[in-house]
């Protein structure tokens, strides 16, 4: 594995030197019998290499979690590679547990980590320790705030557009004369929940959504029971809110619970980013009439692809890499909007839930 690393970066540089020799020269017959494909050459990706790697989640014990390690396990065994290993902290509270898997990853012979940060900007040391020992880095579901040292962000959808469709899901829940609404998040230092926040925020700010005002913003750090209290403070804190807006699939159905156990449906209702199964009940009852999510099973397997991809050498983590990952299809790295530096590939789409599909 380490040599084939290190003869895909010596044929890197031999491109580049081929390049700048002469400029119609962009590719050789070598270079087509290997595989390998630089930026903008399509790849199709293809097994037969080993992989030891590491699926890193925010926390274990999670349904969206388990649905993306199946996902990854799908793609491992069409690859003919390992399972990952799937190894994350028992809580989402403490992001501690995220640094040291990093950080050990460098001195166990791990070929490739796949995380999805919960350590917020904590986790650079990691992630500079994993890549000096030649550790492809690639994020799913929460990104590297900095993006230095990982090589690709699977992002699941587009975060702007997260930040829209839960401004749209408030004013269609809440009707044209809005009110007042509150975000129970997971934990403050989650990335993409911190994004989409921003992108809700950012989304309000447009006068479609001039009715609707966002009173507070608390955090369940992924937990049950304490998303639970939280939406219940919420309450008693702004007693005129109508809706709380959870994007954290623990947090939404902590809340519909909260909500259904004591009483308040026809006062709050409840939506945000939820697991279709764990949300069917609040939905047929109308306390979440409509909530959105995506396939983390898709998400799992086409980061095990794009990591797989890179960890063998037979692509580039760069601008404008295009590459076939197995049943999910083509996909172009770019650079990420969101992020002063890093790279992204955008999965989509996102699925909107009613009463009416909730099946």
């Amino acid at each position: 594995m380490r040599a084939h690393k290190l003869l895909a970066v010596a044929m890197s540089l031999a491109l580049v030197t081929a390049a700048c020799g002469d400029d119609d020269d962009t590719s050789t017959d070598d270079d087509s019998a290997s595989g390998e494909g630089g930026a903008g050459e399509a790849v199709t990706i293809e097994g037969g290499d080993g992989m030891n790697s590491i699926l890193l989640p925010k926390c274990t014990g999670i349904a969206v979690f388990d649905q993306a390690n199946e996902g990854a396990q799908e793609a491992a065994e069409e690859l003919g590679a390992d399972d990952p290993e799937f190894l994350g902290p028992s809580t989402c509270e403490d992001p501690t547990g995220q640094i040291d898997t990093m950080t050990n990853a460098a001195t166990q012979g791990v070929d490739a980590v796949m995380i999805s940060n919960n350590a917020g900007e904590q986790i650079q040391s990691g992630v500079d320790a994993a890549t000096d020992a030649d550790v492809a880095v690639v994020s799913w579901d929460s990104p590297i705030p900095s993006g230095e040292g990982e090589s690709l962000f699977v992002a699941q959808v587009d975060f702007d557009e997260t930040g829209v469709v839960m401004a749209d899901m408030a004013l269609e829940i809440m009707g044209e004369d809005g009110g007042q609404f509150a975000v129970l998040s997971a934990s403050p230092d989650a990335a993409n929940q911190n994004a989409w926040i921003e992108a809700l925020e950012t989304a309000l700010e447009d006068e479609k959504y001039a009715s609707l005002e966002l009173v507070d913003t608390v955090y369940g750090n992924d937990d049950a029971d304490e998303s639970y209290n939280q939406a219940l403070a919420l309450v008693d804190s702004h007693p005129d809110i109508e809706l709380i807006m959870a994007p954290t699939t623990v947090g939404i159905a902590a809340a519909g619970k909260a909500m259904t156990d004591e009483g308040l449906c026809e006062q709050v209702k409840v939506s945000g980013l939820g697991l279709p199964d764990e949300m069917r009940e609040y939905t047929e009852s109308g306390c979440a009439p409509q909530f959105a999510l995506w396939s983390f099973v898709d998400l799992g397997y086409l980061t095990y692809y794009a990591t797989y991809g890179i960890a063998t050498g037979q692509m580039e983590a760069a601008e404008g890499q295009t590459f076939t990952a197995g049943r999910m299809g083509e996909y172009t790295m770019e650079r990420d909007p969101t992020r002063d530096a890093g790279l992204r590939v955008v999965m989509g789409p996102f699925t909107v839930y009613t009463e009416e599909n909730i099946g």
